[in-house]
């Protein structure tokens, strides 16, 4: 199995524009996140629509290709960058990882999980989940959850508290003892699979709940799921970025 690691790399977020060229303990995050995922995989490729990201991934020595400025999700943006890196260097792939690119502590080992999937022949599309901790984390609506069946693969996500507890009143121990899990935004897919999810119009679910995986589960698809025991801390705001930069240190 050939995988090649895309980081989708936008400039223009709403939130806190020219995140992935914040200084994360010194360095740009996108290079970060990039030196955490050649770990895992060495076949590894920033997608961006912004020069000033393109620009700096080649001076710290990184891979990048540019793409379009009108993508509506890091998923589109992944299968143009794929079509590109691809052209460019003659290389051809079976899987595709999706790395968020503002994550500067994404562990390789997580990266190595989500690829593991791919063993299974029968896996099209897989990601990544980590129990929840507490209620806070349950009921906060940023943090979308999952419910998985027997085999693994996701039955549904929501931004709401799922599955409801109808009888039982939702504490902090009571989360402990529930396998409640939160989606750790990580994808993987088998590079037809990408190519066929591109190609499908926005579904009813996903615009109702802004999550892009009920497209693909609303079309029939099965997303296998990895559970993983590793936090992450992605940078949303400059709040955020103060946060990691104050609390953690770079190993």
């Amino acid at each position: 199995m050939k995988i090649l690691a895309l980081i989708p790399a936008r400039y223009g977020s709403s939130r806190f524009p020219g995140k992935p060229l914040a200084l994360v303990h010194g360095k740009p995050m996108i290079q970060r996140v990039y030196e955490q995922t050649v770990k895992a995989f060495p076949n590894a490729c920033v997608a961006t629509d912004d020069e000033r990201i393109y620009n700096a991934v080649k001076e710290f020595g990184g891979r990048a290709v540019m793409t379009s400025t009108s993508h509506n999700s890091g998923t589109d943006r992944c299968f143009e960058a794929l079509k590109n890196y691809c052209r460019e260097s003659g290389e051809v792939f079976d899987a595709v990882i999706n790395v968020q690119g503002d994550e500067p502590y994404i562990r390789p080992e997580q990266l190595l999980q989500l690829g593991e999937c791919f063993n299974d022949p029968s896996v099209e599309l897989a990601t990544l989940v980590k129990r929840v901790k507490d209620k806070e984390e349950l009921l906060n609506s940023n943090s979308p959850k999952v419910i998985v069946d027997k085999n693994s693969d996701a039955i549904y996500f929501s931004r709401t508290a799922i599955p409801f507890s109808r009888d039982v009143e939702v504490t902090d121990e009571y989360v402990q003892k529930t396998p409640f899990f939160r989606h750790i935004g990580l994808y993987g897919y088998k590079v037809k699979t990408l190519e066929k999810i591109c190609a499908m119009p926005q579904s009813f679910l996903e615009l109702t709940e802004k999550l892009e995986q009920l497209r693909w589960i609303e079309n029939g698809l099965k997303i296998r799921v990895a559970e993983t025991g590793y936090e992450t801390h992605a940078v949303d705001t400059q709040e955020d970025l103060d946060y990691i930069n104050s609390r953690f240190d770079w190993e």
